[in-house]
């Protein structure tokens, strides 16, 4: 990884943002907040999730207006109406939801707004797919956006932004969905790019990136600035965490050691296409038992987005079978297999696990909306009061319940997600990605639930790429790579290197369980 410069050397200050307030109904997202970011530095942006880092880097890229405060480009004022006018001052925003239009190519969500009225496909395509070499962030310029995996999505964002050449870039989680050394490709990337004069702002919870990569860090709490541009040379990861969170934070700590049960869901030789019409993944067999956790560990796009669809009915298998508890579920519809225990966490969260024009209320009812209504017609009252007590069981941050869903920082997102989906004691747990994009608490707090399905007796199945994360958690470690098992490992003796390996080889890996 790239070892941060002096803050020192970074010059004159390219952001300037001062006493920034912004108000939505029933939540203070920003009060007062002080930014300072220095030309030509990785400067870090922290705080907990709803701590006002998304609303503020919003207002800096010109999706919503300041109630008050004044924002400075370059020692120039700005009051953007638009992300067409951040942009325009130089201001690019890759978003931690992304903005993608899902029916065009790869190469149209890059070059939107920004191409000439005439188009030559091939030209375009071509360039981007040189951009995209230049970057090692590999695309298939011509492919539809909708039958990417969000990894690859991640990658069409930050190619969207440096075909703009921006000179302010602001990366909101930009590291959720890539290997540790792709994240070191990524700190290299941006410190050319500071080099050149360019400004970044970073926007990430995995504290031992920040130190690796940025120069500076500022911490919000609440919606108000703790610590201003902080110097990341002489400011370590326990103090950062104590800022963000008020405390240190307990190190996680492998979780006692399961005593499995009876088996409740099992892969037969199961297979299953993928958007392009090729195999996702194919002769994919396991078993995951009652009171127990099993970690998917794999690159993104190799096949675990699909497997999860197809576990949660979502998608149609074309060869094999998959059991439930001793019962064939391969043909049964989403719902059926929901109602029989099954619950999933689907790793798009606005895509597919909630409504983004819906209510929060209507979004926590839409599994159990048939008991929250009398004839054709949803009681408020009984609704409210469904969607308040999952709101205060799962520490969800939320103002107005009949407000928009879109509204909630991604971390509150993910708690409503979970919590309704495990709210009805599920016996299966599909959850992919469940902790991506959370802070150190929302992370504990999402670690914490799925570890209690398993004390209460459920299969969990856990989609991650985050292998500290599954080597801390998960009771059994499988790795795909190009649709396949590569390998089965213990997590309590295997090393990094055995699983990253198998993750990136196309080589069988030894059964290490």
């Amino acid at each position: 990884m790239t070892q941060p410069s002096s803050p020192t050397d970074s010059g004159q200050l390219s952001i300037e943002l001062t006493d920034i307030w912004k108000t939505f109904p029933g939540v203070v997202a920003n009060a007062g907040v002080e930014l300072a970011v220095r030309r030509r530095s990785i400067h870090a942006l922290l705080g907990e999730n709803g701590a006002g880092k998304s609303t503020l880097m919003n207002i800096l890229a010109g999706v919503y207006r300041p109630d008050s405060g004044e924002v400075k480009i370059h020692g120039l004022p700005h009051q953007f109406r638009s992300p067409a006018d951040a942009l325009s001052a130089g201001v690019g925003m890759v978003h931690q939801e992304f903005r993608l239009i899902p029916s065009f190519s790869v190469a149209e969500n890059i070059v939107l707004g920004s191409a000439p009225s005439i188009i030559n496909n091939r030209q375009v395509e071509n360039d981007v797919e040189d951009m995209a070499r230049k970057y090692g962030l590999k695309v298939d310029p011509a492919q539809p956006l909708w039958q990417l995996s969000m990894g690859e999505r991640q990658k069409v964002e930050i190619l969207k932004v440096l075909w703009r050449d921006a000179q302010v870039l602001i990366l909101d989680e930009p590291t959720t969905v890539l290997t540790p050394s792709e994240v070191d490709e990524l700190g290299e990337i941006l410190r050319r790019m500071a080099n050149d004069g360019r400004s970044i702002i970073f926007i990430s919870h995995k504290l031992h990136e920040v130190s690796g990569i940025c120069d500076e860090a500022t911490v919000l709490r609440q919606g108000e600035t703790v610590a201003g541009s902080l110097d990341m040379a002489t400011t370590d990861q326990n103090e950062l965490a104590r800022l963000m969170v008020g405390s240190s934070p307990v190190i996680a700590a492998r979780p006692a050691a399961a005593t499995p049960g009876k088996p409740l869901l099992e892969l037969q030789n199961l297979s299953a296409m993928g958007d392009r019409g090729v195999d996702a993944f194919s002769d994919v067999n396991f078993r995951i038992h009652s009171g127990e956790i099993v970690g998917i560990a794999g690159v993104a796009g190799n096949g675990q987005r699909e497997l999860a669809d197809v576990i949660a009915g979502l998608r149609p298998s074309n060869n094999g079978t998959l059991i439930m508890d001793g019962t064939d579920i391969t043909a049964v519809s989403a719902h059926r297999r929901f109602q029989s225990g099954l619950a999933y966490i689907p790793e798009d969260r606005l895509g597919v696990g909630l409504a983004p024009r819906l209510s929060i209320t209507d979004n926590a009812i839409l599994r159990v909306y048939r008991q929250q209504r009398r004839g054709p017609f949803i009681i408020a009252e009984k609704a409210l009061s469904y969607c308040a007590d999952l709101v205060k069981r799962f520490g969800v941050r939320s103002g107005d319940p009949d407000g928009p869903i879109a509204a909630l920082s991604g971390g509150n997102l993910q708690r409503l997600l979970v919590g309704r989906e495990l709210d009805g004691k599920p016996s299966v747990v599909i959850a992919s990605q469940p902790t991506r994009g959370l802070d150190v608490q929302g992370v504990k707090a999402i670690q914490d639930l799925l570890l209690d399905q398993r004390n209460s007796g459920a299969a969990v199945m856990m989609i991650s790429e985050d292998l500290d994360e599954l080597l801390t958690l998960t009771d059994r470690l499988l790795v795909m790579e190009g649709g396949v098992i590569r390998g089965e490992f213990d997590p309590r003796t295997v090393s990094r290197h055995e699983v990253g390996m198998a993750m990136l080889s196309d080589a069988q890996a030894s059964s290490h369980s």
